[in-house]
């Protein structure tokens, strides 16, 4: 599990739905428990017995929110969905945990959420001017006001009507009473797969999800597609053209290595990154080490392709995620030493090749730099299995804002001298996008090249008024917008 590191963009969300098994919800805490990565925030399984909804949410990790089997029996019925949640947009509050429930003229409805809605604030200031109370501050909330408005005669196309209005990153499940609704963006931003169990059909946000529950990956829900199970079987209606855009980043860091998402293996693409690293920045050094445990693969394929040996350099404690508080500048300096150890055997008066999948602030990676000079590492030479991170994100990753990311406004060469390390060399984004499987422009790449490939308006607006330096958040604002066209 990744855990919260100021460092490190934070993961958003997963989620997962199970149709047609009797222990539905179990089914989907096994596979939330997959999917904890994506987010440590909160928890929530909705499930349907075809008569009603019923709902467990809570704040924290999937084992602290389910932590009694009686719970389960709450959750009644042959079908559920579940979320795990990062929050990009909302606060973190017992509010917004997701699956989101509230009841329509249709019936009650339920939805999952992994992504930004980028056009949220334009929204419901429309929506609250017509008379909608909304119970949340998530941008979740705005699709179940949409479809609730809606006069199509099925939920299917009240889904698609209300998707129609939205901008940006939305991968979701809907729950009613006897449906389940599937959804994705036209860009495709975030991951999203389908499986088969027998007579049952899973989603999930990764196919680690499915392997947990020895559910079959069958394919990934495409792009601008709308899939609606029930008795009737499965169902796939295309609600607008696709137009691929998919999060590169999933591949780099987000994303678990066994996964497969966007066609390809995580664990294949990350390597391959290692690899064109190795190529690109070659560097004569005595062992390939890692930072635990995103950066792993990378450091393999960057170890095979050098032929440098790659060892086993930081020990990383897994048991320090977001309840592990600073309560004082005194502990607070002993964070990154509680994160990871240096095996001192190992580095001890060696030229080392340290690969990071990115870098963030820098902040991190600069103190355990000084714990690798401490046990005697005679050169440190960082290499980064992804371009400098330059701009902030507004599809679902959670980025600082951009005058705190470190490649924003220094060169390479300023970064190495912060870190204190022998050199330092960053992927390029021709060699990031060659260690993918699919065509280079069918992938977001905005973080890196401030591209972004739907339009923001507001929501650019508010991310950006956010910064002191109120001429500069301008001129980005301009920037960006004209980048839109």
């Amino acid at each position: 599990m990744h855990e919260y590191d100021l460092d490190k963009p934070q993961d958003h969300c997963g989620i997962m739905g199970v149709f047609g098994h009797p222990q539905a919800a179990e089914l989907t805490f096994l596979g939330l428990y997959a999917l904890q990565h994506r987010g440590q925030e909160s928890a929530g399984i909705v499930s349907s017995d075809g008569s009603a909804l019923f709902d467990i949410r809570g704040m924290g990790l999937v084992a602290d929110v389910f932590n009694d089997q009686a719970k389960f029996n709450l959750l009644s019925g042959n079908r559920a969905i579940g979320h795990v949640r990062y929050s990009t947009t909302g606060a973190s509050v017992g509010n917004n945990v997701q699956p989101i429930v509230m009841n329509t003229k249709d019936g009650a409805l339920s939805v999952a959420h992994n992504g930004n809605l980028t056009n949220a604030l334009t929204l419901r200031r429309q929506l609250e001017s017509e008379g909608a109370i909304f119970q949340t501050d998530s941008d979740t909330e705005l699709l179940v006001h949409l479809i609730a408005r809606s006069k199509e005669p099925t939920l299917t196309l009240r889904v698609a009507e209300a998707l129609k209005s939205v901008q940006g990153a939305f991968s979701l499940l809907f729950l009613s009473k006897d449906e389940m609704v599937i959804a994705r963006d036209p860009h495709g931003f975030r991951p999203l797969c389908i499986g088969g169990r027998g007579d049952t059909i899973v989603a999930a946000s990764e196919t680690c999800a499915l392997d947990l529950i020895n559910a079959t990956y069958v394919r990934d829900v495409e792009p601008g597609e709308i899939l609606t199970i029930s008795a009737r079987g499965m169902e796939s209606f295309i609600y607008a053209p696709a137009n691929h855009h998919m999060c590169v980043f999933e591949l780099i860091y987000f994303s678990r290595p066994d996964s497969r998402i966007f066609g390809d293996s995580v664990d294949r693409a990350r390597r391959k990154l290692g690899k064109i690293l190795a190529e690109e920045a070659p560097v004569d050094a005595d062992i390939v080490i890692s930072v635990p445990d995103s950066s792993n693969t990378s450091a393999i394929g960057y170890s095979r392709a050098s032929g440098i040996k790659f060892e086993i350099g930081l020990i990383r404690n897994h048991y320090i995620g977001r309840t592990f508080i600073n309560p004082s500048p005194f502990m607070r300096s002993y964070h990154t030493r509680i994160k990871y150890n240096p095996v001192i055997g190992v580095l001890k008066d060696r030229r080392v090749v340290l690969v990071e999948d990115s870098i963030v602030r820098g902040t991190t990676l600069k103190k355990l730099v000084s714990a690798l000079r401490n046990v005697g590492v005679k050169e440190i030479h960082i290499r980064v299995a992804s371009p400098p991170v330059r701009f902030p994100c507004f599809y679902g990753m959670d980025f600082p804002t951009r005058k705190e990311l470190i490649g924003a406004w220094n060169s390479p060469e300023e970064i190495r001298d912060y870190l204190g390390v022998d050199s330092l060399k960053y992927l390029s984004v021709e060699g990031m996008l060659a260690a993918t499987a699919q065509e280079p422009s069918s992938f977001c790449k905005a973080c890196f090249t401030g591209e972004y490939p739907v339009h923001l308006d507001e929501y650019v607006s508010k991310r950006l008024a956010s910064e002191s330096d109120e001429k500069w958040a301008q001129a980005e604002l301009e920037r960006i917008l004209g980048s839109l066209g």
